[in-house]
């Protein structure tokens, strides 16, 4: 059977892979982990739980609440919050656990639960195999005024979280206009509260949610609408979240697209300037552009490259101490001031740095050269044999001794099909499709299944 717990949690269509009886079933089974990981025995733990503006969220919470109380939880539900802002109440208020119910980028349909441990850290996986293994066990159910109780404060957990972002951006942005889509999810009313109080002249466009449009051809990967008003409004630069606001990207002055690599490399270069980039390394997935990779290389600041996923950013930074990791889908994690990815937080930094310098994003991102990119799926093959098969290893080295320097190759498997993804880098676009389809071809020549 393959684990419930996705790369971000509990992923799926909601009220059918994500329905109320498991969400229920959720909430219990990790209070019972969770308030002994956290060490809550003896005293009555307590639970945040927040959400993205899907109008499954409603119930979702609802039977999450219910789950966690059962269990002898207090829970303080504070409504529609961005992810980071619900890790941030875990990690600095006195709650044992946090959760957060949504699908992030995904359409509106889906819906997701993630949580927080002690501290406002994502869960190793031993703790989230905890959890489902607790599922349907049996339990001693506390009765009487052991069962928890549910109180609402969403006022507070906003002022909380934004005054948090406003603190960490350093510098008044007064003079700065900067557009921002809100992709009609969690950062809505957050985003643009925030960006203002910080001093900055805000142009905002889906920040409306209904609970049906999240996601609707907008936000960070749909950027079309954020390009035109970015140019139309004069802004300096604009930013896009996504439904749960635990990423961004931007766009400059002329709507060009400035990616997650493009940002890290932006910021990297700004706190190792300051001092505070520890160790000068940036911690990035395999999947960054190798651009960025020549970029730090020549700005003296070394890169270690983790598995897909900012889960797996945060546990190379945690392991070496580092201070800023990310993905090139603008996942950026900044651990002087954020447990997980946070897209508003990014969106200050990046603003404060066009301020301190007085240049234009365009030329800020500059710094990073991104080489042409080509990515093949290659559907029907045996992942395993991927790996180990020697012809197609022998294909791989003969590949990246013709690119060189200014290539490289990966072979990824997919984590939930039968399909390894070709991903080719070189010095021309054309080379990267060619080499790219030849090693398809390859693939598909050597581990096809049958």
């Amino acid at each position: 059977m393959p684990r419930m717990f996705g790369t971000d949690g509990v992923r799926g269509l909601a009220n059918r892979d994500i329905s109320a009886e498991l969400a229920l079933g959720l909430g219990a089974a990790a209070a019972r982990v969770l308030t002994v990981a956290a060490g809550a025995e003896g005293r009555r733990p307590r639970a945040v739980i927040g959400r993205d503006t899907r109008i499954s969220g409603d119930f979702l919470s609802a039977a999450l609440a219910a789950g966690l109380t059962s269990a002898g939880v207090d829970v303080v539900e504070v409504g529609v919050l961005p992810t980071p802002g619900v890790a941030h109440l875990t990690a600095t208020t006195d709650v044992d656990l946090g959760v957060v119910i949504s699908a992030s980028h995904n359409p509106m349909p889906d819906n997701g639960i993630k949580f927080f441990a002690h501290g406002g850290f994502k869960l190793e996986d031993a703790i989230e195999d905890a959890i489902e293994a607790s599922l349907g066990a049996a339990w001693d159910r506390p009765i009487a005024d052991g069962v928890g109780r549910i109180e609402e404060d969403a006022r507070a957990a906003d002022r909380t979280y934004i005054d948090h972002l406003v603190a960490a951006t350093g510098r008044p942005l007064e003079g700065l206009r900067i557009a921002i889509d809100c992709a009609n999810g969690a950062a809505s009313d957050i985003a643009p509260l925030a960006l203002r109080e910080a001093g900055a002249d805000v142009v905002v466009i889906n920040a409306s949610p209904d609970g049906r449009n999240i996601n609707d051809d907008c936000g960070s990967t749909h950027p079309e609408q954020l390009q035109a008003v970015t140019v139309a409004s004069g802004a300096a630069f604009g930013v896009a979240f996504d439904g749960d606001a635990d990423r961004c990207i931007a766009v400059d002055h002329e709507g060009t697209i400035v990616d997650g690599d493009q940002i890290m490399g932006i910021l990297a270069t700004a706190f190792k300037e300051h001092g505070r980039l520890a160790e000068d390394t940036l911690v990035v997935t395999v999947m960054s552009n190798l651009g960025l990779i020549l970029a730090m290389r020549e700005a003296g600041i070394r890169t270690v490259q983790t598995a897909v996923g900012d889960r797996y950013v945060l546990e190379a930074m945690r392991a070496g101490g580092f201070s800023l990791g990310g993905e090139q889908s603008g996942h950026i994690i900044a651990s002087d001031h954020a447990t997980t990815g946070d897209g508003l937080l990014t969106a200050l930094l990046l603003a404060a740095r066009v301020v301190e310098t007085g240049r234009s994003l365009a030329e800020l991102g500059s710094i990073v050269t991104r080489l042409p990119q080509t990515l093949v799926n290659v559907p029907d093959v045996d992942k395993v044999r991927a790996g180990t098969d020697e012809g197609l290893r022998d294909a791989v080295a003969a590949a990246e001794q013709r690119l060189g320097d200014t290539g490289r190759v990966l072979l990824r498997p997919s984590g939930t099909e039968a399909l390894v993804r070709v991903m080719v880098e070189a010095a021309t676009q054309e080379e990267a499709d060619a080499v790219a389809g030849e090693l398809a071809d390859v693939v598909r020549a050597r581990v096809a299944l049958g």
